[in-house]
């Protein structure tokens, strides 16, 4: 962008910046200097912080100066638990309805996309959406999505709860009647016997992620550019760092093999941190035992590293969650097991993460960690941290703190806050998960990542009902030191990332608007206008477009990705609305003008409604 008034420096080149953001509201995140008008960059770090004048001297003629217009400029947001290895291998495969505001509108785009998916190939919807955020407040029916999509397979996951299939998507899984149900899930069933498109998490989630397993995958071409998209997506809202927390059908090697040769070739436009996740149970101890002698953590460099292990250790001790089930009662005697896992790790060197809902797991899991800590094993210098945590005790983060650990909060409340509430009543839901008192003793580190602000400074879920008390919501900078700091301290980078400060990895974002002072409601609408990761522009838009470093486009080009794109935007869909009524209204002057329609003025009534 072209800068008026600025004027290349005499200084040798080696002096001067390859970036320079001026004219901006610097929040820095460090508590010695926390705000500056500008920010250089040079050879991927951050050079120096000041104001236009002070900084005009590093500019120089391969110097890119960037104007902020004034705008908010923050550090890179850094998740601390995303599952974006695996989710990068699909996500052009799916349509999203993250962000879309009508189920009429959901349903609108499912029939679109049938019409051009080929045949063999499956719509999938994924994640990131809750039947809350739209305006009937209710879920799809299986009637609406074989009226939607008659022939093609449709597949709908509702968080970790539920899946909805069409009649075709029923039978290109291969279910029957005969079909048994798995271990923790349903496939329910009509009075007929045979299965009605609903499989349930009763409560785990295998039964919905070993059926969308069965859908057809993308060949290795494909796999890099969805996965460049997935990380361009997520540059969208200003993160340039996350750690990734493994998953179900998450293979170690072969499952990491797009994001290692994409970071071999200097294609990454987000920092990974990853973890080693056991796939199969009854063998987690081989797998981890293995690993420990393939690779150990801290392996790979400043984009691609390993971190550890998790967020299971072994499937026995694992509580998956769906607050519409009740809490599943864990094996007796797991704890055997789960020891020697734990053992094998702090003998090796590896720290780990731990999915727990429930205080009932996390208090059985801490007294291994006692019984370890008794032998001055754990946690050996060696970083750990739990998952999710919601119904943890004080008693349990005290004991927590105690040894060394963390809690990695998920933003889980913002979608399943009312479905929670429902079953253990509003006093618990209020405090859950009790963020204040992990930031009290602190432990919290912290999970579009607007929305998971949002909910952290106002309490609200994605439709608005009000889980916590008035002053049990933390403030705004707090919650973005979680989302930058925080994230960093989980990976041992607190000294490379998550402040803008010299020396410090030159991670930042434009944003939209300033999240530090507009209305709470504006907050989950809030993207970056641009993000510099290691003084790279990944993404541009609005008045940067074009800055952003060319990625392929998107493959396959029937993908629901190359024709709606990725999250829906509140604010994007409302401009559209927009557009299409000053289109309609301009045409119908057009037809006026002609004489093909009398002039009379537009009724805004629907004729359903007139009596």
């Amino acid at each position: 962008m072209p800068v008026a008034g600025l004027v290349p420096g005499t200084r040798r080149e080696h002096e001067h910046a390859d970036l320079l953001v001026r004219n901006a509201r610097v929040f820095t995140g460090d508590a010695a200097r926390p705000e500056a008008r500008a920010v250089a960059i040079r050879d991927g770090r951050i050079a120096a912080l000041g104001d236009d004048h002070g900084l005009a001297h590093l500019v120089g003629p391969g110097t890119r100066v960037v104007d902020a217009l004034g705008r908010r400029v923050i550090p890179g947001l850094n998740d601390s638990h995303l599952h974006v290895i695996r989710g990068g291998l699909n996500y052009v495969l799916e349509l999203r309805w993250d962000g879309v505001r009508s189920l009429r509108h959901a349903l609108a785009m499912l029939r679109e996309q049938a019409g051009r998916t080929p045949k063999g190939q499956w719509i999938r919807v994924v994640g990131g959406w809750t039947a809350e955020q739209f305006a009937e407040r209710r879920m799809p029916t299986v009637a609406e999505l074989n009226a939607a999509a008659p022939d093609t397979p449709v597949f709908v996951l509702h968080l970790y709860q539920s899946a909805l299939m069409n009649r075709a998507a029923v039978r290109a899984a291969g279910f029957t009647r005969d079909t048994p149900d798995p271990r923790g899930g349903q496939i329910v069933r009509g009075r007929d016997g045979e299965p009605n498109g609903v499989l349930l998490a009763a409560p785990g989630a295998l039964i919905l992620y070993s059926t969308l397993a069965k859908a057809p995958a993308l060949d290795e071409a494909d796999k890099r550019t969805s996965t460049r998209h997935f990380l361009r997506e997520l540059n969208r809202f200003g993160l340039t760092s996350a750690v990734d927390a493994a998953g179900g059908f998450q293979n170690f090697p072969d499952n990491y093999a797009t994001v290692m040769d994409l970071a071999a070739s200097g294609e990454l436009s987000l920092r990974i941190a990853y973890h080693l996740f056991p796939q199969t149970a009854g063998q987690e101890l081989a797998d981890l035992k293995r690993w420990t002698e393939m690779v150990k953590p801290g392996d790979g460099d400043e984009w691609l590293r390993l971190n550890g292990a998790g967020e299971n250790l072994t499937w026995a001790a694992a509580d998956f969650e769906n607050f519409s089930e009740p809490r599943p009662e864990l094996a007796a005697g797991y704890e055997a097991e789960f020891e020697s896992a734990v053992r094998l790790l702090m003998e090796n060197g590896w720290g780990f993460r731990l999915h727990a809902t429930y205080d009932e797991t996390i208090r059985r899991d801490l007294a291994v960690f006692e019984k370890l800590a008794a032998e001055g094993l754990f946690p050996g210098g060696n970083r750990w941290l739990f998952d999710h945590a919601e119904t943890v005790s004080a008693g349990s983060l005290d004991r927590i703190a105690a040894l060394g650990g963390a809690v990695s909060v998920q933003n889980r409340m913002s979608f399943q806050g009312t479905a929670f509430r429902d079953r253990y009543g509003a006093e618990a839901a209020a405090h859950t998960p009790p963020v204040r008192a992990m930031l009290d003793r602190g432990l919290t580190r912290r999970r579009r990542p607007t929305v998971a602000l949002h909910w952290l400074v106002t309490g609200r879920t994605v439709g608005g009902t009000a889980l916590s008390p008035a002053g049990n919501p933390i403030d705004r900078e707090t919650a973005l030191g979680l989302y930058t700091r925080g994230g960093a301290e989980l990976t041992g980078e607190q000294d490379v990332k998550g402040t803008l400060r010299e020396g410090f990895y030159g991670d930042l974002a434009i944003l939209s608007d300033d999240y530090l002072t507009v209305p709470e409601a504006v907050i989950p609408d809030i993207e970056a206008v641009l993000t510099v990761v290691g003084g790279r522009i990944v993404h541009a838009c609005a008045e940067y477009a074009g800055l952003d470093e060319a990625i392929p486009p998107v493959s396959p080009a029937w993908s629901p990705v190359a024709h709606f794109g990725g999250y829906q935007s509140g604010a994007r869909q409302a401009s559209m609305v927009a557009e299409a009524v000053a289109e309609s209204e301009q045409h119908r002057h057009w037809r006026v003008a002609r004489g093909s329609v009398p002039d009379t003025t537009p009724s805004f009534v629907d004729p359903c409604f007139e009596h």
